[in-house]
């Protein structure tokens, strides 16, 4: 755990603009630091722009519960799924005649619905932010970065709920075919049609290669996708289907 602090911006962080506070314009800061010329030597893993639409009250969340509650369903489930792999009982293969479910359809009903309790813990300790990821590869991410963080202060963007984002700097050592993650933070990744006007501006507007929304709970818990509890890493914008 300890990861929550990925997602919270800093203050005092020479890489953080901010339209409340920073004194030099937008455009000399996106020509200042360029996430492509910027190492990452342990100090400065982001650039942060932040926007006009900062609500407050993503703040206030018991993020600390949260993650506690997410991290004991996490090792149940994947104790459930280690269960699964190695119950004879249930067929690899599905059965239409006998009408059994096989490992994998159990699995992913297990994974399923961990999926949707993950949400109403992020409800219940209103931990409902999250951000879309974004990847952008290391010869473009600085004409990409530059667009999102102009788009989000004064954009197609702004008029959205995003309220923040963040691109990763360059590794202190050189790895072949980088890819920078780009986040762009919206307060609740459970409101579908705000998420999706966001998705909407991404694409349209900008062009970009979304991998999903990610919520700061699953980031906070360490939740990605090679999670031993084979949860999905990003939220689904669909809802799920009542398969009882």
């Amino acid at each position: 755990m300890g990861k929550e602090s990925d997602d919270a911006a800093p203050q005092e962080y020479p890489y953080f603009w901010s339209t409340k506070g920073s004194s030099i314009a937008l455009p000399d800061f996106l020509t200042k630091y360029k996430p492509s010329m910027v190492q990452n030597d342990g100090t400065k893993p982001w650039i942060w722009v932040e926007g006009n639409n900062r609500n407050q009250d993503t703040l206030e969340s018991n993020t600390a519960a949260a993650i506690s509650e997410a991290a004991a369903l996490l090792k149940e489930v994947s104790q459930r799924v280690e269960e699964i792999k190695n119950d004879d009982s249930i067929p690899m293969r599905s059965s239409k005649k006998t009408g059994a479910k096989s490992k994998k359809d159990v699995r992913e009903k297990v994974q399923a619905d961990a999926a949707e309790k993950l949400k109403d813990i992020s409800i219940r300790y209103n931990y409902v932010c999250g951000k879309w990821l974004i990847f952008a590869p290391a010869d473009k991410v600085d004409a990409i970065w530059s667009k999102i963080a102009t788009s989000l202060v004064s954009g197609p963007l702004s008029s959205t709920c995003a309220f923040l984002t963040k691109v990763a700097t360059s590794p202190a050592n050189e790895t072949p075919n980088h890819q920078h993650v780009i986040c762009l933070y919206i307060p609740d990744v459970y409101d579908k049609d705000a998420v999706t006007d966001v998705m909407k501006v991404l694409l349209r507007n900008h062009g970009v290669n979304l991998s999903g929304v990610k919520s700061d709970l699953y980031t906070g818990v360490g939740l990605d996708s090679k999670h031993s509890s084979g949860i999905p890493s990003t939220v689904s914008l669909v809802q799920p289907k009542d398969n009882t």
